[in-house]
């Protein structure tokens, strides 16, 4: 009889090196390096990034786990490396590079706009009532027939659709402010990555809704965002608290959500079957989604999802200690659990807080990462 014991996978970071923030990349490692410990494998470090090693690595007949900063872009890309399903990453693969992107949030402006390879009409008929009032666009001239439209019910936000964090983001109130702001795109740029024009909202809050599947775990989850202050004076996420069941959405529905963290959940799913349904080749082991809660400029109260995660992100850190907590006690059916970021100066921390980040970001400044397990019950 055969004894072999599977020794787990080779788990591997597959980093952005093109401007990925310092507390960004130590941050995913640190995810990396706890995820190897859950999948009872080995830590292998980075991707190399010399050619000759990057083959040797490819050749090693052990199963790889890739734990990629951003969303895999291209099929043929991510087989290469051998991911071709959701159980070889931590994360996502995107058959086309828009996918990742807020671009998706919105349809176009007409039948004859300008669209990538690719581009799903279908999906964005799906997602209306999903969504925020918006348009996405990907020329200078669908920008202006855009917004000239939004406008004539009051302001609209300006969001590049590949900025993080809510920076880069600009308020538009009247026509010549949308002039000023399209002439200073790149017009390469946005007919490459696009970009979204969304109904502004007032008093915001922001839910998270996501799910993550990590070996023979799946874990489902709401909650919402929290906003802090970065060392430059602008308000930044700052963590998301979650409520985190054992299994799939509709493990969620037995939980006693006020009614909006319910539609906002409903809003989600909608969003998450119509991308899966509409684009043939999508992976996603990590799913995490933003629904905003608002009003608008006449005062009537909106809700929709704003963008989604399929990549790494700043609610990771409680993901991971979530599933270590789920992993350890099988018995276990729903806990919460939270991510906090904040900068400056170190304070003291909860003593369940398990610290992912503390340090001085050469961009980002003084800045202090934490997750931990609020409560946990049956």
């Amino acid at each position: 009889m055969n004894t072999t014991i599977d020794p787990g996978p080779l788990v591997i970071y597959l980093a952005n090196r093109e401007g990925q923030p310092q507390h960004e990349s130590q941050t995913h490692r640190h995810i990396a390096e706890r995820l190897t410990r859950l999948l009872g494998g080995q830590f292998h470090g980075d991707w190399p990034e010399d050619p000759e090693q990057a083959e040797a690595l490819l050749r090693e007949p052990r199963r790889r786990y890739l734990v990629p900063s951003d969303t895999l872009v291209g099929l043929d890309h991510a087989g290469a490396l051998g991911v071709l399903h959701e159980d070889d990453l931590f994360g996502a693969v995107a058959p086309h590079p828009f996918l990742p992107t807020k671009a998706i949030s919105h349809p176009l402006p007409h039948d004859n706009a300008e669209a990538p390879l690719g581009w799903s009409d279908a999906f964005g008929q799906r997602i209306r009532g999903a969504v925020i009032e918006g348009i996405t666009v990907f020329s200078v001239v669908d920008g202006r027939l855009a917004g000239e439209q939004l406008l004539r019910d009051g302001p609209i936000r300006l969001k590049p659709v590949l900025a993080r964090g809510g920076l880069g983001q600009q308020v538009i109130r009247d026509l010549d402010q949308l002039r000023l702001a399209l002439e200073t795109l790149d017009c390469g740029a946005l007919a490459r990555c696009g970009l979204v024009l969304e109904r502004q909202l007032e008093d915001v809050r922001t839910f998270s809704v996501g799910q993550v599947r990590v070996g023979d775990l799946c874990l489902s989850y709401v909650g919402e965002q929290q906003l802090t202050r970065d060392n430059q004076g602008r308000e930044v996420y700052g963590g998301s608290r979650l409520q985190l069941v054992r299994g799939d959405y509709p493990a969620l529905l037995d939980l006693p959500l006020e009614p909006a963290l319910r539609q906002a959940l409903q809003q989600a799913r909608d969003f998450d079957a119509a991308a899966f349904a509409c684009f043939p080749g999508l992976i996603a082991s990590r799913r995490n989604y933003d629904v905003a809660v608002g009003r608008d400029p006449q005062g009537r109260l909106c809700t929709g999802v704003l963008e989604q995660s399929w990549r790494i992100g700043g609610a990771s850190t409680a993901e991971l200690v979530a599933l270590e907590r789920f992993a350890a006690d099988p018995d276990l059916q729903q806990l919460q659990a939270e991510s906090v970021e904040f900068y400056g100066e170190p304070r003291l921390l909860p003593p369940e807080a398990e610290l992912f980040y503390r340090g001085e970001d050469p961009e980002a400044g003084l800045l202090t990462k934490y997750a931990r397990v609020i409560d946990a019950g049956q």
